[in-house]
C-alpha cells in the first residue's frame, strides 16, 4: 500500500509571506474590522479628528477647561433633542415640531414661575406634562389616523410657535427662580479635601469609565452568545482604550474648572437609560423592528401603532426638558427661542449614523452626531468664522454623513 508523502508536506510559502503575516497580519485584521464596522466607528473617528484639528487651529483654546464647560452648556439641549429624534427616525418618522415645542415650554415655564409665582419644582413637572400631552396628541394622529408625521409635526411647528408668541405677547420674560436657573447654568457642589480638582467630578468620571468598559464587555459577550459578528478583539480593546482616554480627558478638564454641569448629569442619565432601553428592552427592539421592516414587524405581533404613539410622546417629553434647559440657561423665555433646533437634532441623528429608511441608529450615535456639530460651531466661533460659512460647512457635513450611509448600504447590498 502506497502513501502519498507529498500530501503531508505543506507547500513552501512565497517569499516574504510569513514575514508579512507576522508584521502586518494584526494591522490588516484591525483594518478589516474597522472597515466592517465603519458605521459604528466612522463618526467617532471623525469627532476625534475634528477635535484635534480645531485644537491645533485655535492654539489649544478649544480644549481649555472653561471652553469645554461652555461647550457642554451650549449644546446640552440639542443633545437631549437628538436622543428623542434618533428614536423617531429609527421608527421611520420625522418630527419638525421640536424646536417650536421647546420654545413653547420655555414660555409656559416663564408664565408659571414669573407671572404667577408657581414654585419651580411644580412648574417643572407641569412643563414635562405639557410636553407629554403635545407629543401624545401628535403621536395619536400619526399612529391611529395615519396622517404622515411630516404633515402632523409641520402643523405642530406652526401651532407651538404661534402659542409661544401668544403666551409671551411678543416679549422676553424672566428671570427664572434660582433653582430652575441652576438647571441650565449650575454645577455640582464641591466636596472632599482640597485637591485642586473637583472631587465629585473625578469620582463620576471614574465610575463612568468602569461602567462603560463593563457594558461594552457585556454587549460583546451577548453578541457572541447569539453568534453575531463582533469586531476583532484588538480593535475592540483599542476602542475601549480610546473611549476611556476621552472620558478621562474630559473629566480632568471639567474637574479643573467648576466641575460637571448639572445638565451634564441629566444628559448622562438620559444616555444610560435610553441606551439600555434600545439595547435590552422589548420596546427598543420593537422600535427597530417597525423602522426596519414594518410588514414583518406586524406579522411578528408588534403593535406598531402603540409603539409609534409612545415614540412621539417620548419626543414631546424630551422637547419639554430641552425647553426648560434652554430657558434656564438664558434665564428668560423668548419668542425666538428654539429656531432651527429641529434641524440641528435631525442633523445630529443622521450624522450620528441614523438611516433615512429607518431601523438603524443608536443613542450614542445621536450624542456623537450632536457633538460633531457642537465642536464645529464652537471651533468656528473661536476662529471668527462668519455664520454664513458656518451654515455652509454644517450643510456639507450633513451631506457627507448621509452620502456615506447611502454608499455603505449600496456596498453591503442591503
Amino acid at each position: 500500500m502506497s502513501t502519498d508523502v507529498t500530501a503531508k508536506t505543506p507547500a513552501p510559502a512565497p517569499p516574504g509571506k510569513s514575514g508579512d503575516a507576522a508584521s502586518g497580519g494584526l494591522l490588516q485584521l484591525m483594518l478589516n474590522g474597522l472597515r466592517n464596522n465603519m458605521r459604528q466607528y466612522g463618526m467617532l473617528i471623525a469627532l476625534g479628528l475634528i477635535v484635534v484639528l480645531f485644537s491645533v487651529w485655535t492654539d489649544g483654546d478649544l480644549l481649555l477647561p472653561r471652553n469645554v464647560s461652555n461647550l457642554v452648556l451650549q449644546n446640552s439641549h440639542i443633545l437631549i433633542l437628538a436622543i428623542g429624534m434618533m428614536l423617531v427616525i429609527i421608527a421611520g418618522h420625522i418630527d419638525l415640531s421640536v424646536g417650536s415645542l421647546t420654545a413653547f415650554v420655555g414660555a409656559f415655564a416663564a408664565v408659571l414661575t414669573v407671572q404667577h409665582g408657581v414654585a419651580w419644582p411644580v412648574a417643572l413637572v407641569l412643563c414635562l406634562l405639557v410636553g407629554a400631552v403635545a407629543g401624545a396628541a401628535q403621536g395619536f394622529m400619526i399612529a391611529y389616523f395615519g396622517i404622515p408625521s411630516f404633515i402632523v409635526t409641520l402643523a405642530g411647528m406652526l401651532i407651538f410657535r404661534g402659542l409661544t408668541e401668544i403666551f409671551l405677547e411678543g416679549q422676553t420674560l424672566g428671570p427664572f427662580p434660582g433653582g430652575l436657573e441652576k438647571m441650565g447654568n449650575g454645577f455640582l457642589p464641591e466636596a472632599g479635601p482640597d485637591t485642586n480638582y473637583h472631587n465629585i467630578t473625578l469620582l463620576l468620571g471614574i465610575v463612568l469609565i468602569v461602567f462603560t468598559v463593563t457594558q461594552e464587555f457585556r454587549d460583546r459577550k451577548r453578541q457572541q452568545e447569539f453568534a453575531l459578528e463582533v469586531p476583532p478583539r484588538n480593535l475592540f480593546l483599542l476602542k475601549l482604550v480610546a473611549i476611556s482616554a476621552a472620558i478621562l480627558v474630559v473629566t480632568m478638564l471639567l474637574a479643573s474648572y467648576k466641575g460637571a454641569p448639572i445638565v451634564l448629569i441629566i444628559l448622562g442619565a438620559l444616555v444610560v437609560g435610553y441606551g439600555y432601553v434600545m439595547r435590552n428592552a422589548v420596546f427598543g427592539r420593537h422600535i427597530y423592528a417597525i423602522g426596519g421592516n414594518l410588514p414583518a414587524a406586524k406579522l411578528s405581533g408588534v403593535k406598531d401603532k402603540r409603539v409609534t404613539f409612545y415614540v412621539f410622546l417620548n419626543m414631546g417629553v424630551l422637547a419639554a426638558l430641552a425647553g426648560l434647559v434652554v430657558a434656564a440657561r438664558l434665564n428668560a423665555a423668548s419668542p425666538k427661542a428654539g429656531l432651527n433646533y429641529e434641524l440641528e437634532a435631525i442633523a445630529s441623528s443622521f450624522i450620528g449614523g441614523a438611516s433615512m429608511s429607518g431601523g438603524v441608529g443608536t443613542v450614542l450615535g445621536a450624542i456623537i452626531g450632536g457633538l460633531v456639530l457642537g465642536v464645529l460651531n464652537n471651533g468656528m466661533n473661536l476662529l471668527s468664522v462668519g455664520t454664513d460659512w458656518q451654515q455652509v460647512i454644517k450643510g456639507i457635513a450633513l451631506l457627507v454623513a448621509v452620502g456615506f450611509d447611502v454608499w455603505n448600504k449600496r456596498k453591503s447590498g442591503s
